[in-house]
This record gives C-alpha cells, structure tokens and sequence, in this order.
C-alpha cells in the first residue's frame, strides 16, 4: 500500500485555510497532511500553529510560486505519493480511495487528478482542470467538461477513468518517485502550466497521466491567483516555453511560428475590448520567451518525444468557427 502526503501550498491564504482545511482534515484519513508556506505576510502560519499543531509546516524563506514552493517544500515531506491540492479546494468524503486505488493497481500510471467540479456552481465543471486536460497542436490547453469559457454540466459524461494528457495543478496526485526522477517543476515558470510541462515530460518517459472520475472535489478557481495582465503574461509565456522544451524535433518551428500568431490574434482580440493591459502583457510574454529561448530549448533533454501529444489540430477553430462547444462535440484528429 503506497502511502500519501497530501500538501496544502499557502501564501498569504488564512482565509483559505480557515475555510477548506478542517474538510481536509476529516476526510482524509488515508494520508498525511502538511502545508508549505511561501513567506507568507499575513498570519497564516501563527493560525496554523495554533488552530492545528499537528499539521506539519514547511516554511520557506521567500515566495518561490507554485512550482518552486513545491519542489523545495517537498523535499521536507516524505511519501510515496503526493497530492499537492490548492488551498482553495472543498474535498469530499471518500475522495482519496479511488485515487489511490488506482494507483495501487496501475504501476504505469505516474499522474492523477479527480473530477473538478465548481464550488461555486456545484452542478457545473471547474475551468481549471475539469474532468481532464488535453492539447491541441499549437499547445493549447483545454478540459473534458471546459472549453475556454464554456463550462458544461456534470450529468455523469466524464465520471469513467480514462487517459487524459495533464492532470490539474489545483489536485495534482503524483509518484514522489516520478516526481524527483524528473527533478519536479520547472521553477522558471513560477506558477500556471508548470504542472502540464511536467505532464508533457512524464509522457516522454512512458508513464501515463490519468482521470479518475469516481473521486470528486470543489475548486473555487482563481482564489489563489486572480485573473490579471500578470495572469496573461504567465500563461503566454510559460506556453510558448512548454513548447519549446518538448514538441518533437521536426515540427518544433513551425509549431512555435503558429502558436506565436494565435497569441497575436488574441492580442488584438484584447486590444479591441479595451483591455490594452492584457495586449500588452502578451507583447511582454513573447519579448520573454525570445529572450530566454536558447535556455529553454538547451532544456530538450530527452532524447524520445512523444509525436501524438494533441487531442485536435486545432481547438480555436473548432470552438469559435465551427462552434463547438463541448469536448464530446470535437473532432479528435
């Protein structure tokens, strides 16, 4: 039986903790509890202490972002599965059994994340991460149950476990072995897609990456990190980074020259709302990755690249041309 550590990463989130940390304590029998803290300002750490002296704390002395605050909180918590689960995250009774069952009895499997349904909307699939993600060709990320803004209804379409290509960073079940044999997240990112370069990189070496529909949580979604220009520059940047360190050999240009134009259409797209601060950040996203292209191409470690990485050649014609709007509605190319 493999044993599991399930590890809260907190910054600046008392509220949070106060919030969803008692649901996680009581329904989580099968594991371990601790938090990591990013050098928090407010009191979440003297809470913590105080309200919960038995909850291991791992304080670190910046913030490192959600993958640097991981891969060095990590080291201090020994399992042989970890679930890095976001503060903002309502569990449920009997969550983790499915989960680790799956494991237990699928040693291929390195990656797995439940079914993440809206705290908010409890009826309705969560934005980050929902059922399942997947990639179109241009590296675009989108879910079983959300597509861009398109949230669907959970009636049971996507409760089977199946393979999906990345799992969720809000509830993200990994092999600690697996995890350090890949030297964990890439910490140039900082936080958003972190979790689907490291995904990406579990799939060059064999492993799969699973949804276990059976098990469900309630993310809030964006309580951690809030939409922004930041969040644009983040998720602009830290893509056109993923790309560069693990699309195959032959179509590594070509794919970045694609990606670089849709990121300029959806420039002018924010440009002509108004939101000239979200152009802008997608200007500094690309002036970023120019600059540090030589160092992330230099990271294309990996000898074997997996060459059927993408669900569909492209999801941005398919939703918005053809007006598709569900993932059951998709051509899988």
């Amino acid at each position: 039986m493999n044993s599991l550590a399930v590890v809260l990463l907190n910054y600046n989130g008392i509220d949070l903790l106060k919030q969803f940390l008692p649901k996680v304590l009581e329904y989580s029998h099968e594991a371990t509890v601790a938090v990591i803290d990013n050098k928090s300002t407010d009191d979440s750490v003297v809470w913590l202490k105080k309200n919960h002296p038995k909850v291991s704390c791992v304080e670190l002395e910046q913030n490192y972002g959600y993958a640097g605050g991981y891969n060095r909180g990590l080291k201090e918590i020994e399992a042989d599965i970890y679930c890095l689960l976001n503060t903002d995250v309502m569990v449920t009774l009997n969550w983790i059994p499915p989960l680790l069952d799956h494991f237990n009895s699928n040693p291929a499997t390195a990656i797995l994340q439940p079914r993440i349904l809206d705290y908010k909307v409890p009826n309705q699939f969560e934005y980050a991460g929902a059922a399942g993600g997947y990639l179109d060709a241009n590296g675009v990320p989108f879910c079983r149950g959300r597509l861009f803004s398109t949230l669907e209804e959970d009636k049971g379409q996507y409760q089977e476990t199946t393979k999906i290509f990345w799992a969720s960073g809000a509830c993200f079940f990994i092999r600690s072995q697996q995890f350090w044999e890949l030297e964990g997240f890439d910490e140039d990112f900082f936080a958003h897609q972190e979790e689907i370069d490291l995904c990406w990189r579990m799939h060059h070496h064999g492993f799969n990456v699973v949804a276990v529909g059976e098990s469900k949580i309630f993310h809030i979604g964006g309580a951690t990190l809030k939409a922004s220009p930041r969040k644009v520059f983040l998720n602009h940047r830290n893509s056109l980074w993923m790309l560069t360190k693990n699309l195959p050999d032959q179509i590594l240009y070509t794919r970045l020259f694609c990606r670089l134009c849709w990121d300029g259409l959806a420039g002018i797209r924010y440009f002509l709302i108004f939101d000239f601060l979200s152009t802008w950040a997608i200007i500094r996203a690309h002036i970023a990755f120019y600059k540090d292209f030589k160092i992330m191409k230099a990271k294309r470690t990996q000898k074997t690249r997996i060459e059927s990485y993408f669900y569909v050649r492209n999801i941005i014609v398919q939703y918005f041309f053809q007006k598709k709007l569900n993932f059951n509605d998709l051509d899988k190319e």
